[in-house]
Order: C-alpha cells, then structure tokens, then sequence
C-alpha cells in the first residue's frame, strides 16, 4: 500500500525513501524515472544514505541506471549500507533510480537530489560521446562546461575529436577547450585547443580526464565531437602472432552505448584467422531481419572503412573467418538497452604456403616475406634436420616420403603420408611452435594442409583446414613450377616405354628365329 517512486520532468527537484527520515517499509520496491529536456543531462547526488548492508547488496538496495530501460548494460551501480552513492551524471536525458527492500530489518533510506545539466558532468562509462551545447549549431556564449571522465576501468583514457570548430584567437585565449590529465583542472595540462583543426589523439596517463569548455561573450562556432574510451578493456592493438580478447567484462553482461576496438596487425604476408568461442549479443531486428542493435564487425586492413568481412549479432554457432590481409580490425557497438554476454575469441596469423605432393615427395613453399622474423632452421618438416632452404623469395621444403619424419597410414580406408611442419616462433624461455600437418594421397597426387597447433588448440575443438582459402587467395602461385619438378613420374613412364620397346624387340626375333 505503500506509494513511492514516479516520472520526475521538472529541470531539478529532490526524492527520498518511503517514511524518510524514519524507517522505511519491509518489502518495497519503487521506481523513479527522471526526463530532463533532451540534450541535457541529469545529475544526481545524495545528502543521506541509510540501507541494510550486505557484501553484494542482496537484501536492501538502491540501483543508478543510465536511462529508462532497467537493463543490466545501463546499471551505473548498486548501493547499500552507510556510504553513500558517488554523484552520478547520466550520458542521456534520462535517468532511473530503483529502491528494493526486503521482509527484514529496515534502516533510515535515502535523500536524493537532481538537477538539469546543459553540459558537463561525470562520465562513467568504459566509452563514450561528448559533444558542445547545442552541437551541431552554434555554441552559446558565456558558456563553461566540464566533464570528468574515468571510474569504470584502471586503464589509460583515449579521446579523439571528429569534429572541431570554435572562434580562433593567439593563445585561444577566447573561447577553448582544455584537457588535463586527471579529474580536476590542478592535474598536468594536456593541451588548449580552439580554431577548425581537430586536436590530436590524446591519451591520459590516469583512468581519469577532466575536458574543459569555455566560450566568450561573442563569436561562436559549430562547436565540438569528440568520444573517449578505455585503453586497454574497450581499445587494444595485438600485434603477437596469436591471442585472444573479449567484450568488457565477459561473460558478465557488457555496458550499454559502447563503441570499443581491437585491431590485429600481424606482419606482412600473414592472413588472420579468427576463431568464435562464445557469442552472445542483442538479436537482430525483427523488421529487418539485420544486426541493427548491439553487433560486432569485422574489417579488412585495419580501418573501419576497410572490406567488410562479417557482422554478427544474437547468438549463432559462427565458422572461423579469415581475413584477406595482415590487418583486421574488430569493432563493437552496443546501444542503450538489452546487454547480454558477450564474447570471446581467439585469433591466429595463418601462412600462407603451397604444398604439393608426387608419389614420392612433398614440395613445401611459403614466401620469405610471410615469415622474415624467423630463420630458415626455425621452419623445419618433422624434425630439426629438415629445414627450409632459401630459394629466391621463398622457403622451400623438398623431402620424399622415406625422410623427414613422415609416416603412411590409413584414413578413410585411403593410403595417405603424413608429416608435420614446424614454425618455431619461441623467444627465451617462451616456447611458441605452431603445426600444420600435411598430408598426401600419393595415388592421386593431392596434398592439404591443416592448422593442428596454434591458438590453443584443446579450444577450436577441431582442426581447421586452410589449404583451399589459401590456394583461392593465390598466395603462392607456383604450382606449375613444382609440377615439372614431378622427376618420378617422368622416371616411371620412361621405364614403361623402355620395357614396351624390349618386349617388341623379344617377339620380333623369336619370330625371325
């Protein structure tokens, strides 16, 4: 019977707990959803805080999203006890607020307080937009504005302008904008920045930034855009030959209204296979039938305006991609509702290698460019003693089947050689060997070539066969050359020509006899 909770839409007001200051009800659950004007923001602060206090808050508690939907991407946090809530300052022009209690023990509550924000504020999110008042029109004067970024990881702040137009002036002494590598404008200074060229990259040496926006009594601009991430949990570079990376705080739910990056720069020749170990994001729409929501895509060369290779969302069982270069770029958008768990990959740099076979030999070529970090001994089929020689641009392999560690047996009840080729890769103590097993079915002359270690092989669950994505990538384009080589089959009809003749010639003379 108790009422509590509600919209709240005036620019600023106040909100307690039932009964506040007494005690508040067992069993009560309420909702207050705050709506300022659209494009401001909401800050909410607390002068009292009184709950049951349990380690994870499971009895009474008070909950902070970051929007109306109460979904788990958008919770800011959840708070019980006698400390109170830090401020918070929501990313929209919405913000709700839950109260829950439960059939024991009741304390005093809360006091909480709102307000309008025109710019501004406290940032908490692992990434993020921010923008001038009023972007894209003209920026008011005699305007000050400062957002203080930072709380959600322990890593570095990445903040990069797209857009940036402002009054100029010797010194930018009018109107600017100042970054400071902390939360408060006492931390080192970072830069002042005003006229139409974009400020650089800039990144913090904290997990906070404070960004200062300041405008005088005349003379205006289109203003600012500009969105910051978390190094590290949302933004990483993987240039190791292989690895593996997740949605932040997988398999927890991920944050609402992200837009994080991995990029995987390998050296050049490599291709990038990615494997998918888990995957759960937001279904596709049911209008359209895409990934219009939260999604991941990948792109070819590093840059988001690169070959899109695929894009993904929900969660489907998803086959290995393999990029067409050495760099690819893997991109997450989630929007301001329904989070899930995310996902979890690996990744390995795959050579690209021409392997063929006779019915005698295997003929192994990768171009040196593929692997220029490594020397030939490191590149070996079976054991050490079978190493790579230098011919041209290339490593070669050139082994018959009785050498080299190869071995016939049966698969598919078909007579096949198998051997293994190695690419050391291992520095120090470090020891980093990737496999790829060849195999051959010298009746038939084919050859293939499957990955059997590298990223963890116990988690692909199966072997990945790469030969055919390689071959129709055209890599290595000398076949025909190995072909000629092909001396046993030469030697074999020879023989049966030689012995044709030798019959013919018995038969003659028998007849002259």
């Amino acid at each position: 019977g108790i009422k509590c909770g509600g919209v709240l839409s005036a620019p600023s007001g106040n909100f307690s707990s039932p009964n506040f200051p007494g005690l508040y009800p067992y069993e009560t659950e309420c909702t207050w959803l705050i709506v300022v004007a659209e494009g401001s923001s909401v800050l909410l602060s607390f002068s009292h805080f009184d709950l049951e206090y349990h380690d994870a808050c499971a009895y009474d508690y008070l909950q902070v999203y970051n929007g109306a939907a109460q979904d788990r991407g958008n919770l800011l946090g959840t708070f019980c006890g006698h400390s109170p809530p830090p401020p918070f300052s929501s990313a929209w022009h919405v913000m709700a607020v839950v109260f829950h209690s439960d059939r024991h023990v009741a304390k005093h509550g809360f006091a909480a307080a709102y307000r309008k924000d025109a710019c501004g504020g406290q940032l908490t999110g692992l990434s993020g937009e921010i923008t001038s008042p009023r972007y894209p029109e003209s920026y008011p004067n005699d305007a000050e504005c400062r957002w203080r970024v930072g709380g959600a990881s322990s890593g570095p702040l990445t903040l990069v302008f797209t857009d940036f137009q402002m009054e100029g002036s010797q010194g930018c002494s009018f109107d600017y904008v100042a970054l400071f590598d902390g939360p408060t404008a006492a931390a080192p200074h970072l830069g002042r920045y005003c006229g139409s060229s974009r400020p650089p990259r800039i990144v913090s040496s904290a997990p906070h930034l404070l960004i200062l926006f300041k405008s005088d009594f005349n003379i205006g601009g289109r203003g600012f855009k500009a969105h910051f991430y978390s190094t590290g949990e949302c933004q990483e570079v993987f240039t190791a030959i292989k690895g593996n990376f997740s949605s932040p705080q997988y398999p927890n739910f991920y944050p609402n209204n992200l837009k994080c990056q991995w990029s995987i720069q390998l050296p050049p020749g490599f291709r990038i296979k990615v494997f998918f170990l888990d995957m759960e994001l937001e279904g596709r729409s049911s209008l359209t039938g895409s990934c219009d929501y939260d999604h991941l895509a990948a792109f070819d060369g590093g840059i988001e305006n690169g070959s899109l290779v695929g894009q993904w969302c929900g969660q489907d069982s998803l086959a290995p991609v393999t990029s067409r270069s050495n760099q690819l770029l893997l991109v997450l958008h989630t929007d301001r509702n329904t989070a899930k768990r995310g996902f979890s990959l690996s990744y390995v740099g795959v050579v690209p290698m021409n392997v063929s076979c006779t019915r005698t030999d295997f003929h192994i070529q990768i171009p040196v460019r593929s692997l220029a970090q490594l020397e030939r001994s490191r590149i070996y089929l079976g054991n050490p003693s079978c190493a790579a020689q230098v011919v041209g641009g290339n490593f070669k392999i050139h082994t018959r089947f009785d050498t080299c560690g190869t071995e016939s047996q049966k698969r598919n009840n078909t007579a096949v050689i198998v051997s293994t080729l190695y690419l050391d890769f291992s520095v120090g103590d470090q020891e980093d060997i990737h496999q790829y097993e060849l195999q051959c079915e010298p009746k038939r002359k084919e050859a293939s070539v499957t990955l059997i270690a590298g990223p963890d092989p116990a988690r692909l669950n199966q072997v990945e066969n790469l030969l055919d994505a390689q071959q129709q990538e055209q890599e290595v384009t000398v076949s025909h050359d190995i072909k000629s080589q092909d001396s046993s089959d030469i030697v074999f009809i020879s023989i049966c020509i030689l012995a044709g003749l030798l019959m013919v010639i018995a038969v003659v003379g028998l007849v002259l006899l």
